[in-house]
């Protein structure tokens, strides 16, 4: 947006490019590499090579270390200098003989009015940031250094951009920030909400009090000005899961009942060293609290493994972990320390790669020992499914259940429109929906009734579409559930 409003354009061939843009992630070394390759293909490029920006963290971390001898980089811009990106490219010359840079982190900057500029006009799906930065510190993790301190949006500008994207035909709506649930728009003319932890939870950052709306407020706002939108929100913190968000998703149907709550590890004594100011026991508590507030809730999570001093006994408390809460979905990954980070100055990088491969495979194959379990579970029930785009196969449609999980169906069924509960009902009955006759295929932004047939032992679902629908009608069916179990109606 911030380019386009200067008079550049987009281009659809890299080929075609007078500059291009990398966006840079600096959390894992693995992802820098992938950086660094992309990089040396640019300039081994046998045409003119195009002038080099590299944007995000990586350039925050790395700052002017990247705009060495090789030249690779022409540009280099940190997270919170994005306005500064015409003022920057108008300082380079096309023969790449010269650089500009900016790595600056803000106390504020959250580019709340900047409008995001949305390649696909027509998709229905879309992001909103609503927060920028992190205050947790945890030992491992190398954010708050390259994104800086936690600012939120204020609440009107998220909420208008949520309405702009109704209006548009967008159907789910995922909420981005760094530490997301901690959201806090400190307006002081905004009615004031108290700061509170999870239960058992607590934290490192001292000055979490103060007027203004809370992750909880912001919630409501969204879910009433889109009720037949869904919301996601990543990536929360399991300590910023206290009861009026919990509440708040349970009241709102439209709210995805599926959290990703990031655990990094299943042992206390790891757990502290990172940082995290939770023990098992507490984490233990809020999955239990979630899962009784919110019936059918799919949760997901992160983990590290090899952390500094992490002994065997130490890893099989996350493999135990993982066999209590049966995740469906997990990101696992061994342990890189990352230079400014509290391990980098205080700790040993003790663990060797070898025991770090080892256990992350064992990890991985324990996780999907336990999907393979708990997926057969589906098999019988319905789900609102939003419809996505094509199959990999012809003939095939693919779309997404409320708990995050993919549903692949026939795209040829035609099928009957249940916008009234009693039609829900005949629908789902296999009845006749009266004035409907035969209906007509589904179509990509539609909700519809979905029955699980089968699975693939993974992630993925297969069955047949029973009506299309709303999400008010089928919350009004499952009593706010994200699925309903035929065999228990």
């Amino acid at each position: 947006s911030i380019l386009i409003g200067a008079g550049h354009a987009l281009v659809k061939d890299e080929k075609d490019a007078d500059v291009i843009f990398l966006n840079t992630c600096a959390i894992r070394e693995n992802a820098e590499g992938k950086i660094w390759r992309r990089l040396e293909e640019i300039r081994n490029q046998e045409q003119d090579r195009p002038l080099v920006g590299i944007l995000g963290c990586m350039a925050e971390r790395l700052k002017t270390s990247l705009l060495d001898e090789r030249r690779l980089v022409d540009l280099v811009v940190g997270p919170d200098a994005y306005r500064d990106l015409p003022r920057l490219l108008s300082m380079l010359n096309p023969e790449g003989e010269s650089a500009a840079i900016n790595v600056q982190l803000s106390a504020d900057e959250t580019y709340a009015d900047i409008r995001p500029w949305r390649i696909r006009q027509d998709g229905k799906l879309a992001y909103v940031s609503i927060m920028r930065g992190c205050n947790n510190m945890c030992s491992f993790c190398i954010v708050p250094f390259t994104r800086g301190r936690e600012r939120s949006r204020p609440i009107s500008s998220i909420v208008d951009e949520v309405k702009a994207l109704r209006d548009q035909g967008v159907k789910e709506i995922t909420l981005l920030g760094q530490n997301v649930n901690s959201y806090h728009d400190i307006d002081e003319s905004k009615p004031t909400f108290q700061h509170s932890n999870s239960t058992g939870f607590k934290e490192l950052y001292r000055l979490r009090d103060g007027p203004g709306m809370r992750f909880a407020q912001l919630l409501q706002d969204v879910a009433i000005a889109a009720p037949e939108v869904r919301f996601r929100f990543t990536s929360p913190h399991p300590k910023d899961f206290p009861e009026e968000v919990v509440d708040v998703l349970r009241e709102y149907p439209n709210l995805c009942k599926q959290i990703h709550l990031p655990a990094q590890s299943g042992s206390s004594e790891v757990l502290r060293r990172m940082r995290r100011y939770y023990s098992r026991e507490a984490y233990l508590d809020l999955v239990h609290r979630l899962r009784e507030k919110l019936p059918g809730v799919t949760l997901s999570s992160d983990f590290i493994v090899g952390f500094c001093g992490e002994t065997e006994q130490e890893f099989e408390e996350t493999l135990t972990l993982m066999d209590i809460v049966k995740y469906e979905q997990a990101f696992m990954f061994s342990y890189s320390m990352r230079e400014r980070t509290h391990a980098h100055r205080t700790m040993v990088d003790d663990i060797p790669e070898d025991v770090k491969s080892d256990r992350l495979s064992r990890l991985i194959n324990r996780f999907h020992d336990n999907l393979e379990k708990s997926i057969e579970n589906e098999v019988g029930r319905l789900h609102l499914v939003l419809v996505e785009g094509k199959g990999k196969k012809d003939g095939q449609l693919k779309g997404r259940t409320d708990t995050n999980r993919t549903f692949i169906f026939s795209s040829n069924k035609c099928i009957p429109t249940a916008f009234k509960r009693e039609d829900l009902v005949r629908a789902i009955q296999g009845q006749e929906v009266v004035g409907q006759n035969d209906g007509t295929v589904p179509e990509i932004g539609e909700y519809v009734i979905a029955k699980v047939n089968s699975t693939n032992g993974r992630k993925t679902l297969f069955g047949d579409v029973l009506a299309r629908t709303n999400i008010g009608t089928f919350a009004e069916y499952s009593n706010k559930n994200p699925f309903v179990a035929l065999n228990n109606r």
